[in-house]
């Protein structure tokens, strides 16, 4: 996962939704959004294959290139993020979209872990 691309002025505080950029046959984008269902974050998802604006979407955000899954959240985003790094992404930068079960998460990326291993686990 690169490091959110924090040069918009726009925090993700203030985001009202999660976009997540995927295309078909992506395993990465498969397993997050299999681990995003089992978290209960709703997210808009867009295809890139069948959107351009949403591919142009993606390259703006990776350095030009069409690596998915892509998550944007107001002007941050996360490039192949698992569904660990974006809850704890989300615990520290945008609780307010975290499902209510997950609301008491603290900031610390041990409690986020702990959470995405009790509900992750198989």
């Amino acid at each position: 996962m690169n490091a959110p691309d924090l040069s918009g002025a726009g925090p993700a505080s203030v985001a009202d939704h999660i976009d997540l950029y995927w295309r078909p046959g992506c395993g990465f984008c498969t397993s997050l959004r299999r681990g995003l269902d089992k978290l209960a974050i709703e997210r808009v998802e867009h295809n890139i294959w069948d959107n351009p604006n949403a591919a142009a979407t993606v390259r703006h955000h990776a350095n030009g290139n069409e690596t998915v899954p892509t998550v944007v959240i107001g002007d941050q985003s996360l490039v192949n993020p698992s569904a660990k790094q974006l809850l704890a992404f989300l615990a520290s930068q945008a609780p307010h979209l975290l499902p209510a079960s997950q609301d008491k998460i603290e900031e610390s990326s041990n409690e986020a872990d702990r959470i995405v291993d009790r509900v992750l686990d198989d």
